[in-house]
């Protein structure tokens, strides 16, 4: 087993340096990621009881996204791209902060705590995208993913175990004789620590910033706006992934210990397999990697819409947490190449097209949130809870002929 280990540690280490030092950075603030898509959405329903409230904070979350992404596009000419990535990490902290420490949480607060996280989740992912296509190619990148998401999953089960842990003492035992609100900020404490940590192994990189003379433009090659309908279809449950989970658990289930356990052990069987699938699958075994993450989300919504119960809340976010690094492992690599490719051929700046595949985003985003948000309103939140998802899980299996398209168009 050691041996073993040592092997893998050998193979990252023929990878270079800049991708090492992105991976290392990435590894440490993946332990902030569960805490700030999870729990915060966890701590708001806590505080208002409302799902509906939960929703519009991300709809803020998504909204400050592209806005960052612009802006983040005019400071690349002037501020080095290691330092706007470390800014995004450290807001993650501040807006955290910012709702944690409140004696009062109103729906304004809410929504300004969620565009300053939209605003430092838009430096850090604009940013990282630009990293990890500067930094890897078409042959390492399911390597690099690979990894980025097994660190990523482990992190899922780690964190939230730890945070159960937590809140068990803060609440049960009264430890600091705070209740459960002494948990959350000591997270916020937390989260703060690791985002110092990832900031300055950040920095220890040579990257070099993107020319970017232009980067906004509105009319792109065929093959990009067929990457545009797939962003849209895959944005349709970002909203739900890091908010409805939480509110089903805490509906369903019972209490943040419990969705820090649902979390924990569903992340069990994920977290070796990714790590291998991105170690030893090539490039062409991506489009089947893709199929089975959007087929493995549709049975979690279908067993959820059926059951409605606990039980079915359990295999949802079991599918959830498999379908999310069975997606980013497939999808990004498919996106980065048609990136390589069209950027030579249109002559345009890649990070226009980083830029510009956040506008897909944002749209399916806010088309899901949109969905559940009507049919919280118009019928009932029960009926958002159980049937949106699977209406989003319908659709978006019309993802995998499109994404078939793109591959074969870049192969």
């Amino acid at each position: 087993m050691l041996k073993a280990i040592k092997g893998e540690f050998s193979f990252f280490k023929t990878m270079p340096e800049n991708m090492q030092i992105l991976l290392i950075t990435n590894m440490i603030y993946s332990l902030v990621i569960p805490v700030i898509e999870i729990f915060v959405s966890a701590y708001i329903m806590r505080s208002v009881d409302d799902s509906s409230i939960v929703l519009l904070y991300q709809l803020a979350v998504f909204t400050g996204i592209p806005v960052t992404f612009v802006i983040n596009g005019y400071l690349l000419n002037r501020i080095k791209v290691a330092h706007l990535y470390s800014l995004g990490m450290l807001l993650s902290g501040v807006a955290m902060s910012m709702m944690m420490f409140l004696d009062d949480l109103s729906i304004f607060m809410i929504a300004v705590s969620g565009f300053l996280m939209g605003l430092s989740y838009g430096f850090f992912w604009s940013n990282r995208d630009f990293l990890a296509l500067e930094t890897t190619n078409d042959d390492n990148r399911n390597y690099y993913y690979g990894l980025e998401t097994f660190f990523y999953t482990i992190s899922a089960i780690v964190i939230p175990a730890l945070i159960g842990v937590l809140f068990f003492y803060t609440d049960k035992m009264n430890w600091f004789g705070g209740g459960v609100i002494i948990g959350y900020r000591l997270l916020t404490v937390f989260v703060f620590v690791l985002t110092i940590v990832s900031t300055l192994i950040v920095q220890k990189g040579n990257f070099t910033n993107p020319k970017l003379k232009k980067f906004i433009y509105f009319k792109y090659d065929k093959l990009w706006n067929k990457v545009l309908i797939l962003s849209a279809l895959k944005g349709l449950t970002q909203g739900y992934l890091v908010t409805v989970p939480a509110v089903l658990v805490l509906k369903l289930v019972g209490n943040e210990g419990a969705l820090s356990t649902v979390l924990s052990i569903s992340g069990i069987v994920a977290g070796i397999a990714l790590y291998f699938l991105g170690r030893f699958s090539k490039p062409h075994h991506r489009i089947y990697i893709f199929s089975i993450a959007y087929v493995l989300f549709f049975i979690g919504a279908f067993t959820h819409a059926v059951l409605f119960s606990a039980f079915g809340v359990v295999v949802f976010v079991l599918s959830k947490v498999l379908y999310q690094p069975l997606h980013d492992i497939s999808y990004y690599p498919i996106q980065l190449k048609v990136i390589n490719l069209l950027s030579k051929k249109e002559k345009k700046s890649e990070f226009s097209y980083i830029l510009n595949h956040e506008f897909g985003l944002y749209l399916g985003r806010f088309l899901g949130l949109v969905l559940f948000i009507f049919l919280a309103k118009y019928f009932s939140e029960t009926t958002a809870l159980r049937y949106s998802i699977l209406m989003i899980a319908g659709v978006q299996l019309f993802s995998i002929p499109l994404a078939k398209y793109i591959v074969k168009r870049t192969n």
